[in-house]
């Protein structure tokens, strides 16, 4: 006789302790590999001091929807280049085990292998719709994995740290700018 799908047990505590320790290691490993491996150049892109050329198709992708509702369509462009700017600015003040844990944020996010089973974007980013990129914000902020919830609540104190940095961002939230001293 074949068992159910009732029949099957649960995933138990302990099993799931054991996935998320192997998914640790797998995404601590693939960082690693592309760190080692020349995928991801350390050298940061033209015009920044931080951010490299491979992390900036995903940053220029989930910008614009981490950020709608706060910026117009017509100001959206440059809303997302100037929080770029500040968002490398702030990079460039992180020490430097934080900036590794950084990069390799970016790196798994960046490498095809790794991106398309964590993120559900199996192209590139530049490819990617909105609705791909919402879904996988949702897919990390909701997840069983404490890893891809943590990778989320980093990328979103970033950008919205880097935007609402922004004197231009103000405006939105009503904020009237800091007392003059």
């Amino acid at each position: 006789m074949n068992p159910s799908l009732i029949d099957t047990p649960a995933l138990s505590r302990r099993g799931l302790l054991k996935f998320s320790l192997g998914a640790s290691a797998f995404l601590a490993t693939v960082g690693l590999g592309a760190s080692l491996s020349g995928c991801s150049p350390s050298h940061p892109a033209s015009g920044l001091a931080i951010l490299r050329d491979s992390d900036l198709p995903f940053l220029r992708a989930v910008i614009p929807v981490m950020l709608e509702g706060a910026v117009t369509l017509d100001n959206l462009s440059a809303a997302t280049d100037a929080t770029l700017q500040s968002l490398d600015n702030g990079l460039a003040h992180l020490s430097p085990s934080m900036l590794k844990l950084t990069h390799q944020l970016f790196d798994v996010l960046s490498l095809g292998i790794t991106r398309g089973p964590l993120t559900g974007v199996w192209g590139p980013w530049e490819n990617a719709s909105a609705d791909d990129i919402r879904q996988f914000l949702h897919r990390w902020e909701n997840s069983s994995l404490d890893l891809l919830q943590q990778g989320h609540g980093s990328l979103l104190q970033m950008v919205m740290m880097a935007w609402y940095s922004r004197a231009e961002a103000w405006a939105h939230c009503g904020y009237p700018g800091p007392p003059a001293v």
